[in-house]
């Protein structure tokens, strides 16, 4: 029997990148998956290629999409086994240059959207569940122009930390997860116009290559399932040793 057949997942930011990715993967593996996401056409497409999976569209930055999410997945799989917390952006700006929007932006979605996630979650979730945040290799690294989006996914990494130990008595073990140069959408635009860019930033990760959405999922997979019953308040960096390099770079 697959690891997680019948359990239900959910995914925020599941009808692109990573968040697709890992969808597929517990799906691949027999789960019932409810992804969250603002895009009703990107989310029909992923739903539409998965097993025994409902969309649900709303926006982190709101809390009551984020109750709907959990009821409508209760109601319509049942209680929760795996919660991946996913949903975020990725913007850079120089540090003189940030301004109130451009920071509430950022902090909106991937700390206070992230913090209520797994607050909403709580009423909904099975026993022995498991919380699951995506964090970034950039809260391991000092990278230019990325004060706001870095220090906002270190918030994440530490949000893991902290709620590993207020929800353990309750069962529920809570992980980061912080992926690195990955091959996904968010590097089109750049692929597109300066393709020798994608090869610059590849040849400062150690294994020489970005990772693949899929080895991505595999990690998320691995800290969601039986075999890391005993492994709780990590952040599993997953970068090709990009972050422990001196030419690791974003800029």
């Amino acid at each position: 029997m697959r690891e997680f057949e019948g359990k239900v997942v959910v995914v925020t930011g599941g009808n692109s990148g990573i968040g697709k990715a890992i969808a597929t993967k517990f799906a691949a593996e027999g789960a019932r998956v409810a992804i969250f996401g603002r895009n009703q056409e990107r989310l029909d497409a992923t739903v539409n290629s998965l097993n025994h999976a409902i969309a649900v569209r709303g926006d982190v930055r709101n809390i009551s999409d984020l109750e709907n999410l959990f009821k409508v997945t209760k109601d319509q799989l049942g209680l929760i086994d795996t919660v991946i917390i996913n949903a975020g952006i990725a913007e850079k700006r120089r540090f003189s240059e940030v301004d109130e929007s451009f920071f509430d932006g950022i902090v909106d979605t991937n700390y206070k959207g992230a913090f209520f996630t797994a607050q909403r979650s709580l009423p909904f979730l099975n026993s022995c569940a498991s919380l699951l945040f995506i964090s970034s290799i950039a809260c391991h690294c000092g990278w230019s122009s990325h004060s706001v989006y870095s220090s906002s996914k270190a918030a994440v990494s530490m949000l893991a930390r902290s709620l590993s130990n207020d929800l353990i008595e309750q069962g529920i073990r809570v992980n980061a997860l912080s992926p690195g140069y990955t091959d996904t959408p968010i590097f089109d635009r750049l692929r597109a116009n300066h393709p020798e860019g994608i090869q610059e930033r590849a040849q400062r990760i150690p294994v020489g290559r970005f990772a693949q959405p899929s080895e991505i999922a595999d990690a998320a997979l691995f800290l969601s399932s039986s075999k890391a019953a005993y492994i709780t308040g990590i952040d599993l960096v997953v970068d090709g040793g990009a972050s422990t390099h001196q030419k690791a770079s974003a800029s």
